[in-house]
């Protein structure tokens, strides 16, 4: 199991990023427009990095629903290796059979 504070600040994280993505989109969108002038461009840039870094998608890092682990973890599911293990032995996702020989 994770540490609740880094389960906690990663939930923080995709609130900002929530919270300001269409305003950074918005900004970024200026930004990268070669139609505008380049002083324009130059003060979106600004309005961009006075924006919260932990708003900045990137930052975000994918952690399973179940353990909160960060590492091992399956996209499409959503969950890590050891929970994917733990669930598929007490036969919680179908069509997965833990193979022995």
């Amino acid at each position: 199991m994770a540490k609740k504070s880094m389960i906690a600040r990663e939930n923080k994280r995709q609130k900002l990023v929530e919270k300001f993505a269409a305003k950074r989109a918005a900004l970024k969108e200026i930004a990268n427009d070669e139609s505008k002038p380049m002083e324009e461009r130059f003060k979106a840039r600004l309005e961009l990095a006075k924006l919260p870094r932990n708003s900045s998608p990137t930052r975000l890092h994918n952690r399973c629903q179940l353990t909160g682990r960060p590492h091992a973890y399956y996209r499409k599911l959503k969950i890590s290796r050891i929970a994917l293990r733990d669930l598929g032995s007490d036969g919680q996702i179908p069509g997965l059979v833990k193979s022995s020989w």
